[in-house]
């Protein structure tokens, strides 16, 4: 099906298919790319302003280099939409049947193009050195131009500067394109930005210049959305024998004046009415998110000295209403979970109770931190994790590692509450103790209400929901809902009147009830949203192990799943209840 018969497009199927076009010709081939990716996000959701601020850099890139002898790596690759278009697939954005064949990042496995697969931030420009230095390694003429891409706030993590640091000692061709658009995925963070404004005030003149004091090349672009500029500034640079960096001014949502006038809210978004920007579908009444933040405001207004700290992205956590109403006990670090974390134990250590907010997938970037600064330290820092979970987004975003290695260090207490009423209880606790980091992992299913059993966490209890026998239920979290329904299940097709506990914590055991359970349980069965290695049903495994009582863990697998259709996970994981009943009958009837 071809819903644009009259588009440029059509003629491209591989990048050398724009050398041989007009100037008027690649600017029509921008705004149809522009038409595109508004009409395919607003469909199905996606990266909307990063990618249509993009489109004139991408298209010059393929008009001048070589792809895929010479090579580009673009950072997080939220702003590969354009790339991926002229690199033969631009069926995923011309057909809404084939919106989802393609992903929403760089991905090997569709394209010889694409060299990584990347989905998190600052990785660019370290990758890009790492190819430059095996390039001038095996004297390859092959790969001559190495081009890195980063923006959107990428330049505030870490790793972007330790790679800056060592960009400068690359002795061939390295070209290293800082997309400057004013914006990370909220408002820019830090001293950082203040030098990006005075370069962009000075077109490139000021002394005080990042780039240069490392020891690169550098040249500033004023409007890096003008076409034969930015084609012109490619030649300039092909070939070059030294590494560059090309500081380029670009407008975010450049082409649709919604994703102008507020950036933010359309980095990325849900699938929306591009005619008015609402949402496609309404937003839930109520969340964990409002009642994390309703809670917070309420201690503070008991007077309790509190701040809430996150990497760059407030609207995965809803904490622009907390911003607004306490912008001095807000703190937005940049998009650097390291730096969170550990200023949060530096808040702890100086008497603030810091509240440091974390997407899983994106946890992870801070384990040493969680590990010398948090664990060993026992730093009594309070932790809220969104997004643990099994999910259908892209490998580059999964959430099912936290489990597993939160659960293995020592002194924190990871909580998985089942309700927004044990969300909020466990949150008020872990602010008032003083003891131990505590980590809560807010459930990423459909909102529950049911009553906190406990608002005192000292010591782990598991609650028993129901007494039963013969097979014992244990039910993490967000999946308090899936071990009701097996339990009913249990009762209906079997007639086995299955005890349901929710075991509260996934790192601290209940010893003295999975002391008893024996006594009237000859089966235990663990359900879990994440990565079984590692995880909370290894834990009670280990437990029963040297006893007779048989342990069926449920979760994910060991492996990164790729976009794939939540209800396809969980038929092949084995997580529904008809599959998880089926599994619990075969072991009872070996008893």
């Amino acid at each position: 099906m071809n819903l644009h018969p009259d588009y440029l497009l059509n003629r491209v199927e591989e990048p050398e298919d724009i050398k041989t076009m007009s100037m008027d010709q690649l600017e029509q081939l921008a705004e149809e790319m522009r038409t595109l990716i508004l009409e395919r996000v607003s469909t199905i959701g996606g990266h909307l302003g990063p990618d249509l601020g993009i489109v004139e850099l991408a298209i010059a890139y393929h008009y001048v280099f070589n792809s895929p002898t010479d090579k580009v790596i673009w950072d997080v690759s939220h702003n590969s939409y354009p790339h991926k278009m002229l690199t033969g697939r631009k069926l995923g954005f011309m057909d809404p049947d084939h919106y989802q064949d393609i992903s929403g990042f760089t991905a090997p496995d569709e394209s010889d193009h694409d060299f990584f697969k990347i989905g998190h931030t600052s990785t660019s420009v370290a990758l890009a050195v790492g190819e430059a230095e095996a390039r001038d390694l095996k004297q390859d003429p092959k790969h001559r131009n190495i081009v890195a891409v980063i923006g959107d706030g990428s330049l505030s993590g870490g790793l972007a500067f330790e790679a800056f640091n060592n960009a400068s000692k690359v002795k061939g061709n390295l070209i290293i394109v800082v997309n400057d658009n004013e914006m990370s995925i909220d408002d820019n963070q830090g001293g950082l930005y203040q030098g990006l404004a005075e370069l962009r005030a000075t077109e490139g003149k000021s002394p005080n210049n990042l780039f240069t004091f490392m020891g690169l090349d550098y040249r500033y672009i004023e409007d890096g959305n003008d076409l034969p500029t930015m084609i012109q500034m490619f030649k300039d640079v092909q070939d070059i024998d030294h590494p560059i960096v090309l500081h380029i001014h670009t407008l975010k949502g450049k082409g649709y004046q919604p994703a102008i006038d507020e950036k933010f809210k359309y980095h990325w978004r849900k699938a929306f009415d591009p005619a008015t920007g609402e949402d496609r579908q309404a937003p839930a009444q109520e969340s964990y998110n409002q009642a994390v933040v309703k809670e917070l405001l309420a201690e503070i207004d008991e007077g309790h000295e509190i701040a809430a700290i996150n990497a760059a992205i407030p609207g995965a956590f809803g904490l622009k209403d907390f911003q607004a109403a306490q912008p001095d006990r807000y703190f937005d670090v940049g998009i650097a979970e390291q730096a969170s974390i550990t200023t949060a134990v530096g808040m702890a250590e100086a008497g603030i109770r810091p509240v440091v907010f974390e997407n899983s997938t994106f946890l992870q970037r801070g384990l040493d931190q969680l590990i010398h600064d948090v664990a060993l330290n026992s730093s009594p820092i309070v932790m809220v994790v969104v997004n643990g979970s099994i999910s259908s987004q892209s490998a580059t975003h999964q959430g099912t590692f936290d489990i597993s290695y939160i659960s293995s260090l020592p002194n924190i207490e990871y909580l998985a509450p089942t309700s927004v009423e044990e969300m909020v209880s466990m949150l008020r606790w872990a602010i008032h103790q003083q003891d131990v980091p505590v980590v809560i992992r807010q459930p990423a299913h459909e909102l529950l209400h049911r009553p906190a059993t406990t608002n005192d966490y000292d010591e782990v209890k598991y609650e028993i929901a129901h007494q039963g026998q013969d097979v014992a239920l244990m039910a993490v979290g967000g999946f308090w809902k899936l071990g009701e329904q097996v339990q009913a299940q249990l009762k209906e097709k079997l007639n086995i009147d299955a005890t349901l506990i929710n075991p509260i914590s996934v790192t601290n055991l209940d010893y003295e009830t999975l002391h008893h359970l024996p006594e009237q349980h000859d089966v235990v069965v663990t359900i879990e949203d994440g990565n079984l290695s590692g995880g909370f049903g290894e834990t009670i495994a280990r437990y029963f192990g040297p006893t007779n009582v048989k342990v069926l863990s449920f979760g994910a697998p060991r492996e990164f799943a790729d976009a794939v259709p939540l209800d396809v996970l969980y038929n092949q994981y084995h997580l529904t209840p008809q599959q998880i009943v089926d599994d619990i009958q075969r072991v009872v009837h070996t008893f």
